[in-house]
């Protein structure tokens, strides 16, 4: 999810300095040669403004549109560098389903996001129809607006040095109110993991720098919010569906 605050003020700015281009722009065209000096610089740009708001309208749709494009195709020549060497993506992240990696399905989640519990469901039923094709690899994206969602992926990267991530991966989710040490604690013995060593890994700092490699290649997508899948070379923003999945699948699968 972005940062709504961040993003307004990087609007701002760029209306900002839309307005001192059009001002400079237009200068010459609109202000008289010699100004009243009773007339303060600041009351000439608003007559500027409010005589030309279709300007600044349009100088800002232009430049979100340009933002837009360029990040685009920034996110695209990353996921297609995904498609054509996934392993030098999936590195040591959990996978599961086909281990031959020719058609890698990386998905980017957060274990108290709501719309990735729901991404959870759509994921599990088509790994259970071609999960014999497709690697599923499952990539650590903790956003700061849930409190609980760094310490489940620490605690699920603990699981699974004992084997155990995929099986506590689904204990959060199934659990997803009730994330908290209580939870972690429960789930890792009903798992029937050594508890000493679970608590060792998670404050090891090999979980976090894990996670953080995760987040880095979050950021290199440009991944807004989660959940976020790449998938043969195509981006897939939010909980899809199955017949979404399914159609990139039948369209880029490598037999």
């Amino acid at each position: 999810m972005q940062n709504k605050t961040g993003k307004l003020l990087n609007f701002l700015l760029v209306v900002f300095l839309l307005v001192g281009l059009l001002f400079l722009g237009l200068w010459r065209d609109i202000l008289p040669a010699r100004a009243d000096n009773t007339n303060s610089l600041e009351e000439q740009v608003l007559s500027i403004i409010r005589a030309h708001p279709e300007a600044i309208i349009e100088s800002v749709q232009n430049y979100q549109r340009q933002q837009e494009a360029q990040q685009k195709a920034m996110q695209k020549a990353v996921v297609q560098q995904m498609q054509v060497n996934p392993q030098a993506f999936i590195r040591d992240s959990p996978i599961q389903g086909a281990e031959d990696g020719q058609n890698v399905l990386f998905m980017f989640s957060d274990f108290q996001c709501p719309f990735c519990s729901l991404a959870r469901e759509t994921v599990k039923e088509f790994m259970a129809k071609y999960g014999d094709r497709v690697t599923l690899v499952y990539k650590n994206l903790p956003l700061s607006i849930h409190p609980q969602a760094l310490n489940a992926a620490v605690a699920a990267y603990a699981a699974g040095q004992q084997g155990k991530f995929w099986q506590y991966y689904d204990g959060l989710f199934a659990n997803q109110e009730d994330l908290g040490e209580e939870l972690y604690q429960e789930l890792a013995e009903d798992l029937n993991l050594d508890l000493e060593q679970f608590d060792r890994d998670r404050n090891r700092s090999q979980a976090q720098d894990a996670i953080a490699e995760d987040i880095q290649l979050a950021r290199s997508l440009l991944i807004q919010g989660t959940p976020f899948f790449a998938f043969n070379g195509e981006a897939l923003s939010g909980a899809v569906d199955l017949k979404t999945l399914e159609t990139v699948f039948a369209k880029e699968s490598k037999e």
